[in-house]
Formats: C-alpha cells, structure tokens, sequence
C-alpha cells in the first residue's frame, strides 16, 4: 500500500473510495456493462477452468456474475470497508476469497498465477502515470501466459469534447443548457488547462462530474492506451462500452468519443526483465 501520509490526488480518490456514501452507492450497483457482457458470454465455456482476479471489485457488483463461474475467484480492492462489504455479500469459501490489496503492488500474489483478470468500472484510472504503467506490469506478472486481461478507461477523445464549448449546442434548449453548464463547471476546475492542451495531450488527469466532481481521472486516448499495453500484452482488442462492437480500424479509434472504453487483451510470456 501507499503511504497516504502525503495528500496527492491518488491518496484523495482512495479516501473516497472509503467513504460511507461512497460505499453504499456501489452496493446499489449490480448490472454489467454491455462490453462486460459480452466477455462474459465470450469466456463463459471457459471460465469453469480459469484462476480468476477481479481487481477493484468494490461491493461486489461483479461478484455475482463471475464467481460461481469460474475454478477460484479473487477479488481485491484497497478500501478494507469495500472488502468488508464483499464479505457480507458473498460470504467466504475455498473458491471465494475477498482481500484489501492494491494493484500498485500484488506482492501477495506469485508470478503467473491467473487465467483472467479483470479491472473494470474504470478502476485503473485512479492513481497517477507512473502506478498505472506500475499496475499494468504487475498485472502482466500475476498474469498466465496467454492469460486474458480486461479493463476499462475514460477516453480523451470523449474529454476533448466535453471540454468545448462548440460542441455542446443541441436543438434541444434544455441539452444545450446543461451541456453548456457542465463545460463549464469543468473548465472551472480543471484551470489553467485549455482546450489546445488537451488537443495536444495523449493522457490527462483531470477533474470530472464523477462523484461530484471530486475525483482526479485519468483520461487517456484509444491509440496511446494501446501503445501502453503492448510492453507486456497482445491481441489488443477494444470496444465502446455501450455495445459488443470492436473498434478495429484506425479511424475508428481516433473518432470515438464514448466516454468509456474496454481494452480486452491477453498477456506475453514473461522476459527476464519482467
């Protein structure tokens, strides 16, 4: 774990994540995303044989649908009370077991030990540059070879255009209005950034409407995340969140703007350096 003595935006989203309120509306969340249900259809014949980690597992939303599913499942998450709520959940078994570990530093876990993991409801994007490049190498070293990753992230493209005010007129008045205020709200916060800044940017962290704009996220393009994940994996696939269709080519990725992306992807045998 991270000394949190020091306050850095990383320390402040994780104080949150313990929060009681914050606690209580994950438990009220239970459906999977339409990307989530489609890996889970994709690997459903599979999993019955799978070693499964479910990073950043909160309350338990996607407890329910892997668990009994898989060979042994994992969840972990940095918030003990998040744990704590898993546990009331999903009580404990030989095949079930919950633990506060963060994805920083998976040293309980040995090399090569998982079939699938999964990071969703964007979880990754919460911690800085540096510990994310941490996470994904420490994925890939509790990572299988050939074993299948999966997570989502906020996509910069998606930002980009929230972030100007262009791009927020509708026909609708009501629309406009709201899209204009929240543009706004958002260039309040997240001053001196501009519009150019972003443009020219293939990450950020930044200031968004989540949790009522107290969380510091990070947003990153398709194509750079891509590039991110090919130190330590392959067969790089992506999809919009809203849907099972993979952006394939080039020109798609570059003209997404959904504002969450999932990364599905499967892992490189590991190198004496890793």
């Amino acid at each position: 774990m991270k000394n949190n003595s020091i306050v850095t935006p990383a320390s402040q989203n994780q104080a949150i994540y313990e929060s009681a309120n914050i606690i209580k509306y994950y438990e009220q969340i239970n459906d999977l995303q339409p990307a989530e249900q489609m890996i889970l259809d994709r690997l459903s014949a599979h999993l019955p044989t799978m070693k499964m980690l479910d990073i950043g597992v909160g309350a338990g939303r996607t407890t329910q649908y892997f668990c009994d599913r898989t060979a042994h499942y994992i969840g972990i998450d940095y918030s003990p009370e998040m744990i704590n709520a898993c546990k009331q959940r999903f009580p404990e078994t030989v095949k079930r077991q919950f633990q506060v570990c963060d994805a920083r530093d998976l040293h309980c876990f040995e090399d090569q030990q998982f079939d699938f993991i999964l990071f969703s409801f964007n979880g990754i994007d919460y911690v800085d540059h540096v510990d994310r490049l941490t996470i994904l190498k420490e994925i890939h070293r509790v990572s299988k070879p050939g074993g299948i990753f999966c997570f989502s992230s906020h996509n910069l493209q998606s930002f980009e255009r929230t972030f100007s005010f262009k791009s927020q007129w509708s026909w609708n008045p009501i629309v406009t209005y709201t899209n204009l205020v929240v543009t706004g709200i958002l260039r309040l916060l997240n001053r001196p950034m501009n519009l150019a800044e972003i443009k020219n940017s293939s990450y950020k962290i930044v200031k968004d409407e989540s949790h009522n704009f107290r969380l510091n996220t990070y947003y990153i393009r398709p194509l750079e995340q891509i590039d991110q994940l090919s130190q330590h994996f392959k067969d790089i696939q992506i999809y919009s969140w809203k849907n099972d269709i993979e952006l394939v080519s080039q020109a798609d990725r570059l003209a997404n703007i959904d504002q969450w992306i999932y990364y599905y992807c499967t892992s490189f045998i590991q190198g004496p350096d890793d």
